[in-house]
């Protein structure tokens, strides 16, 4: 799958302006514009440093930022609160020792509940249904420490699902994943886009955003230094300059 993706609503659902954000007297992110779409699937490139984490955590109001983020929802009018966001951060921290289980994981994310209550019969089937979308029900009574890479990123991101956001982000969400793994956790990034999901990723994997997305935006030193489709902004002298052995290998 590749170019404007037949489920796009064709329109600018997440509108980013002049979003600029300083940490510690320094300018991490200046500026930036962005546009995403409904059903598509918009990637965030460059090179270590160049903003791109920062950027995304200033989407979802983690970091104080200056500009604006304003989300259209599917009827193309701006909605007058923030956007539901499902996140994927880029690595979690986990204590493999612990005892907690995906189902504590869930039920912790879930309910407001302590662990130990005992739930009824449907909810946990309900849990399980929501794991099993994405690939992931056979872990619900493993520890989570025990997961594997692509295992824990499945979890994450039905956790991330689970209230069907407006919008889902994922920060190198891959990153550590077997090449199986891998594999799984793209084709769960071509179904939400399939359901008109607006879906932007930052990653490294060149190869899957020049085969896979309608949008990239690639940064540099904190700006938007090309955006486009992918054989677009891969032909740019912004991109030779931050990929050398990237640039010049054209679509695959």
């Amino acid at each position: 799958m590749s170019g404007t993706h037949k489920a796009s609503c064709g329109l600018h659902c997440l509108q980013v302006k002049g979003l600029t954000v300083e940490l510690g007297g320094r300018r991490i992110v200046d500026n930036v514009e962005l546009h995403a779409h409904c059903g598509e699937l918009t990637a965030i490139i460059g090179r270590n440093g160049a903003g791109k984490s920062t950027l995304m955590k200033a989407m979802i109001g983690e970091l104080p930022y200056k500009g604006s983020v304003t989300f259209s929802g599917h009827g193309g009018v701006p909605t007058p609160h923030k956007p539901r966001s499902g996140y994927v951060p880029q690595a979690v921290s986990l204590d493999r020792s612990s005892p907690a289980t995906v189902r504590d994981l869930m039920l912790c994310y879930t309910s407001r509940l302590p662990v130990m209550f005992p739930r009824r019969k449907k909810t946990i089937d309900a849990l399980k249904a929501h794991l099993r979308t994405f690939g992931a029900d056979g872990v619900f009574d493993s520890r989570v420490g025990s997961l594997s890479g692509g295992e824990l990123q499945r979890v994450l991101l039905a956790l991330a699902m689970w209230e069907h956001p407006d919008l889902v982000l994922l920060d190198e969400p891959v990153s550590g994943v077997d090449n199986e793994g891998l594999q799984a956790f793209y084709s769960l990034i071509d179904r939400l886009r399939e359901q008109d999901m607006l879906v932007v990723l930052i990653s490294h994997d060149l190869g899957f955003v020049r085969r896979h997305a309608d949008r990239v935006v690639l940064m540099e030193n904190g700006r938007v230094a090309a955006v486009g489709t992918p054989s677009a902004v891969f032909a740019t002298e912004p991109f030779a300059r931050a990929f050398p052995l990237e640039a010049g290998k054209g679509a695959e």
